[in-house]
């Protein structure tokens, strides 16, 4: 059963769901926002004051503000999807967007007209804010990292690893089993693999392999007869051989296990952790570093087949191959670099990105130190919001804390009333920072309009600073992007003039307050 929420009732619901996500994610906007706690079924609570988290964990029991909400979160994970931070600025934006907007509905204007009128205004404020961006330095890409961490500490750390890895998608970040925070930088290709057999590791912990065969096989390896040839050649001239395929018969893993301890060989048998076509990829990267030429589906196994690697580390759970950037790797990069451009799916572009970075600079592990976990959790946030921003910020930067924001609306305050909406909604960001640190934001404008934008105050440091060498940064893109999305959601909610649900009833079997309108 379907019922219809429509007019002023939907109206409501839908400004109830707006101040119950925007209202809760604000509070935490600028350097020194507030935190939320949250509680979780899957795991302890924890403590945050990332916008996009805090928002993902935001439901209603009213399935109709329930629904709502949804629609309202996709603009801040859109948002984070996109240029990793931005999120509650988007939800500033879009609460008083909708908010203003909701009053010409009212006096009779149609949603239509005033969702075009809406996206007009937007082209012009892009244009204004573009205008206002610049090339960022190296103090300008540490100050984001800093207020995008809410912590120099962490920020400088951000920039630096990002600086030696040059892509954000070659760092992991995991919990320390100390109390303090360190880094590994890796060189080399890894790739996660599983070992046919636990005997290979032959109780170490580690196999290394110097001047190993290489056989890779997008097929599985059933018949050791198929390998027979290549078994007695290393016989001869005792080398190791590490096969790579996706399947192995549990009989070819004893007989080969019985090779190795006759002639005192190692020959290791692996499969390649991950999934789909992810898979062929890695293998293809394994071919660029060894020349072995991959073995399909009941393809013959021959001579030209087999690769050789200079130096092999295997792991229970991985594999590491060193190699020497060669002409041909660089060849291959450029292709891989090639089809990252038609690629729509961050996560596709991620996993193609990290491959990359691990041919060319390394990768990092960042081991992060606190004193509970709790702590350590909210630390990881902060930090991959850092890294996140500095990523971005390599396309223009713009003066921060909401500044940008108010000069652009200082700008179209003046004219017809459509703009004059977008010149409120873009200074109630700097408007939610200054209330969030306790600071009289009226007084506070007056006096940056005074001095024409030229002197601009810090929160962080608690200083009037100068624009040109301010450390109040923001990237280009994360503004693009929060105003865009804000945009377009506020469109569409004010669009929106019926709902469609489904017809619940509670446990006492009583129909949903819905079922009376």
């Amino acid at each position: 059963m379907k019922k219809v929420i429509c007019g002023e009732s939907l109206q409501e619901k839908m400004l109830e769901s707006i101040n119950l996500l925007c209202g809760t994610v604000k509070k935490t906007l600028g350097p020194v926002g507030c935190n939320v706690l949250i509680d979780h079924s899957n795991f302890s609570p924890f403590i945050t004051n990332d916008g996009v988290t805090i928002a993902k964990n935001i439901e209603s029991d009213d399935e109709v503000v329930g629904a709502i909400l949804e629609i309202i979160k996709e603009a801040s994970i859109k948002t984070n999807e996109v240029v990793g931070d931005g999120t509650t600025t988007t939800l500033v934006l879009l609460e008083s967007l909708y908010v203003q907007s909701l009053e010409f509905i009212k006096k009779g204007m149609s949603p239509i007209l005033l969702k075009r009128k809406l996206d007009e205004g937007l082209e012009i404020v892009l244009k204004e804010i573009e205008n206002l961006k610049r090339k960022g330095s190296v103090k300008d890409l540490e100050s984001i990292a800093a207020i995008s961490a809410g912590d120099k500490n962490l920020g400088h750390l951000a920039y630096q690893v990002l600086k030696k890895v040059k892509r954000k998608e070659a760092i992991t970040i995991k919990e320390s089993l100390e109390d303090k925070t360190f880094v590994n930088y890796l060189k080399g290709y890894f790739c996660k693999t599983t070992l046919a057999s636990s005997y290979f590791l032959n109780l170490t912990q580690t196999l290394s392999f110097k001047k190993a065969r290489v056989l890779l096989m997008n097929s599985p390896l059933v018949d050791i007869e198929s390998i027979s040839f290549l078994l007695n050649d290393i016989i001869e001239k005792k080398e190791d051989l590490i096969i790579v395929a996706s399947y192995f018969d549990e009989r070819l893993v004893e007989e080969i296990i019985s090779f190795n301890i006759v002639n005192d060989l190692h020959v290791c048998l692996l499969k390649i952790e991950d999934y789909g076509m992810h898979i062929y990829e890695i293998l293809k990267d394994l071919q660029s570093l060894t020349n072995a030429v991959i073995v399909e589906q009941d393809q013959f196994i021959t001579s030209r087949n087999i690769g050789f690697a200079e130096s092999i580390v295997i792991t229970e759970k991985d594999m590491k191959i060193d190699f020497k950037l060669n002409e041909d790797i660089k060849k291959y990069l450029r292709k891989i670099k090639k089809e990252i451009n038609n690629m729509e799916s961050d996560l596709e572009k991620e996993f193609y990105e990290k491959r990359i970075a691990m041919f060319l600079n390394g990768t990092a592990q960042i081991h992060l130190g606190a004193p509970t976990k709790t702590e350590c959790l909210e630390k990881r946030m902060r930090l991959e919001d850092a890294l996140c921003a500095l990523s971005v910020a390599s396309k223009g930067i713009l003066v921060g804390g909401g500044i940008s924001f108010l000069k652009v609306a200082d700008k179209l305050e003046q004219k017809d009333a459509f703009l004059k909406l977008w010149s409120i909604a873009l200074g109630k960001v700097f408007e939610q920072i200054l209330k969030n640190a306790g600071v009289d934001y009226v007084s506070m404008r007056k006096e940056l309009e005074e001095n024409a934008f030229e002197q601009i105050y810090n929160i962080f440091t608690n200083e009037w600073e100068n624009v040109q060498i301010t450390s109040v940064i923001d990237p280009f893109l994360v503004a693009k992007q929060a105003l865009i999305n804000a945009t377009s959601i506020a469109g569409m909610l004010l669009s929106t003039t019926s709902l469609i649900i489904n017809e619940y009833k509670d446990v006492a079997g009583k129909e949903s307050e819905y079922n009376n309108w």
